[in-house]
């Protein structure tokens, strides 16, 4: 397929996509957050909600990369999606086991979905700038997976709540990079406007 006839994301579009795409990640982590400090502390539903946070990650990696011009355009958020949909089987081998193998499956997840997720940010930058959110979340990930496997080593008790401050970064890091590209778009309108 020649350079011309390859179909490339048109950038208001993708603008419009990436803000409702950050808004909504940013959304399911605050919901996800609230649920593990309230309903989560009973067993059937802190299980459900460690499975169903690396599930949402990759389902949400892969429509991502799908709607951003294809999974072999995005191969960092495609590597994200396999990473996460890996993990989520992790996690639920690791639930047999102790909620600190669980923490350790994470641990890893978040070294890997980080430095995916940095590499993004970086190919981001160029097109649509306000990215810096997403590569200080990608970097922060992959110190949060040290500290994970560290607790995880250790005897202090862990449960679906030892999870949830990385999950409430992740939420302020999506909510950044929406809100940062809602108002990079009114600056543009209103200095279009005025010229």
């Amino acid at each position: 397929m020649s350079p011309q006839n390859k179909q490339a994301p048109d950038i208001g579009t993708e603008t419009r996509w990436l803000k409702s795409y950050y808004l909504s990640r940013a959304g399911f982590s605050i919901i996800w957050v609230a649920c593990a400090f309230t309903i989560g502390q009973t067993i059937p539903i802190a299980t459900a909600l460690l499975l169903v946070y690396p599930a949402w990650d990759a389902a949400a990696n892969f429509v991502d990369a799908k709607r951003s011009g294809g999974l072999a355009s995005n191969k960092s958020q495609m590597l994200n999606f396999v990473i996460s949909v890996a993990t989520t089987l992790a996690v639920a081998i690791a639930l047999t086991k102790s909620m600190n193998a669980v923490l350790a499956v994470f641990g890893v997840w978040a070294a890997l979905s980080g430095l995916f997720q940095l590499v993004t940010g970086l190919r981001r930058w160029k097109s649509y700038g306000a990215q810096w959110a997403m590569i200080l979340s990608g970097g922060q990930s992959v110190l949060v997976a040290a500290h994970f496997v560290a607790k995880a080593r250790g005897h202090a008790p862990v449960d679906v709540t030892t999870v949830a401050p990385y999950a409430a970064f992740g939420a302020f890091y999506f909510l950044v990079s929406g809100v940062w590209l809602l108002v990079s778009d009114a600056r543009r309108r209103s200095n279009r406007m005025a010229a």
